[in-house]
């Protein structure tokens, strides 16, 4: 059974410590390295530039950039295991044994306020955007801003250019308020990495008319692996913990919207028997108990790959 994975951040670990985190290195102590997404049966991973909020404003582009670097030199360089993902043609040659990349942005943050860096960095390869983190930017407020601000002026010119160029747009970390703004848009739309509000009410978790809103717009939402958004006592979440998010998405409509966003390598803190890729086996298999397999199939893959296959450029 092979899988997709809407978000990890390989990236932002590489660029902090790339000796500890060589992607090809069978020692590697990412989560998400080569080997561990190959014995995973992983066919595609999205891969997150996300700068920190600790990177003066000024310097926030050149991180950006220098990730980038590093998906094309340190993750695309052996074609041969793992290709870019930017269009519908390479998303069609994706295969366990010919892994696929994509490139997304966690936090419109490099943008700087400029319409021109945006194109910049689609043509660098960047298909998907999360306009914020935790907290607020030039282009809207994160979910972590009290006064819930929505998208700013130049916020709005970035919807509108996104829509031109055909990006894809990531609502995790995204204020309530900008959520429902965004969602006026006719750019396609995913929650990358957010589990259910009813099941554990913390706020990067989606409330049940925001699933339902995803669901009505062909959206994904990808139910993720943080412990402290499965279970209020992150220290005991489980895999059990995680299929009461998968139940409860699936009893508001959303069994052809679903799929997963690991958050690998940015979370300290796992579920019990997921710590990497490797132990995906393990979620697997519990699926197995209570779905079908051409269910599961759906949630791991097919899913997934439809809505992709929709809306990366030709």
């Amino acid at each position: 059974m092979q899988w997709m994975d809407g978000h990890c951040d390989v990236l932002s670990k590489m660029w902090r410590n790339l000796k500890d985190h060589s992607f090809y290195d069978p020692r590697s102590r990412l989560d998400s390295s080569y080997h561990h997404l190959k014995e995973a049966l992983v066919a595609l991973q999205v891969f997150a530039i996300w700068v920190p909020d600790s990177v003066p404003r000024e310097n926030r582009l050149s991180v950006a950039l220098k990730q980038v670097d590093l998906f094309y030199e340190q993750i695309i360089r052996k074609e041969e295991a793992v290709h870019f993902v930017g269009s519908k043609q390479a998303l069609k040659k994706c295969a366990p044994d010919r892994m696929g990349a994509l490139l997304a942005m966690e936090g419109a943050d490099a943008l700087h306020g400029e319409l021109a860096f945006l194109r910049l960095f689609f043509r660098l390869g960047v298909r998907q955007l999360g306009l914020t983190w935790n907290h607020a930017n030039e282009v809207a407020d994160g979910i972590e801003e009290e006064r819930n601000g929505g998208l700013t002026n130049f916020g709005k010119k970035v919807i509108t250019e996104m829509e031109r160029l055909g990006m894809i747009l990531d609502v995790s970390h995204l204020s309530v308020r900008g959520f429902w703004e965004v969602m006026e848009s006719d750019l396609p739309v995913l929650a990358s990495h957010s589990n259910c509000r009813k099941i554990v009410p913390h706020p990067r978790n989606l409330e049940d008319e925001q699933i339902q809103a995803l669901i009505r717009k062909g959206g994904l939402i990808g139910i993720t692996f943080v412990p402290s958004f499965t279970y209020p006592c992150e220290k005991e979440a489980t895999i059990d913990h995680l299929l009461l998010h998968i139940e409860h998405v699936c009893s508001l409509g959303g069994e052809r919207n679903l799929c997963f966003g690991s958050d690998f390598d940015g979370i300290r803190l796992k579920i019990k028997n997921l710590h990497n890729y490797r132990d995906i086996y393990w979620l697997k298999e519990a699926l197995l108990r209570r779905y079908p397999e051409s269910l599961v199939r759906k949630w791991a893959w097919e899913n997934a790959c439809a809505f992709y296959l929709n809306h990366l450029p030709s």
